[in-house]
């Protein structure tokens, strides 16, 4: 059988292999905290997604989209923005877990907070958003924000399930590189609230 050779013009696109993205993290004991929630969870619910690490977990703001490669530009872009936000230390709290829809087997169960709870955080987001959009990147800025913490990926579809508050005081948000496909955040920049 002849070997198809690609219509020139037509070839197929270059692997995404990196990731860029704005997030809070929590600090190390309520990560630790987070992940055996997942754990148990997912034990409890006969779910089968393996866990993020406790180092993976966050909550994003702004993704910046994945691509073959970082954009020359894009990191510096946003890091501009960054910049750019003045805020002040607060609270986020998460109170229960659940499935978003995603794709039928590979969804996201994820831990998720009442609006009041997680004001603060949806407020530093818009404002990033803003600093975003007069640094140029507004073709990223997130519209509709839902603030949560990725537990998993599974194929099952969990409805609001109750858990034991998790709170934690943000104090920074990270701009943060992922090498999509090999399970590793690396933190480009990091800003301190101290507005």
């Amino acid at each position: 059988m002849p070997v198809q050779l690609p219509l020139e013009g037509f070839e197929p696109p270059p692997p995404l292999t990196d990731g860029l993205f704005f997030a809070v993290l929590p600090d190390a004991a309520t990560a630790e905290r987070i992940a055996a929630l997942a754990h148990r969870l997912r034990g409890e619910l006969g779910l089968r997604g393996k866990p993020l690490a406790a180092t993976r977990l966050h909550a994003t703001l702004h993704h910046l989209g994945n691509h073959a490669g970082l954009p020359p530009g894009l990191a510096e872009l946003a890091c501009r923005a960054g910049d750019a936000v003045v805020a002040a230390p607060f609270e986020a709290g998460f109170d229960h877990a659940e499935s978003f829809l995603g794709r039928p087997r590979n969804r996201p169960f994820v831990l998720r907070g009442g609006d009041e709870a997680l004001a603060p955080l949806g407020a530093l987001q818009r404002q990033l958003g803003a600093a975003m959009r007069r640094a140029g990147l507004g073709h990223w800025v997130t519209p509709h924000f839902t603030p949560h913490v990725t537990l998993l990926y599974d194929g099952r579809f969990v409805t609001h399930q109750a858990v034991a508050p998790v709170q934690w005081t943000v104090r920074e948000f990270v701009l943060v590189h992922s090498l999509l496909g090999r399970s590793t955040h690396l933190h480009l920049a990091r800003w301190p609230l101290a507005g």
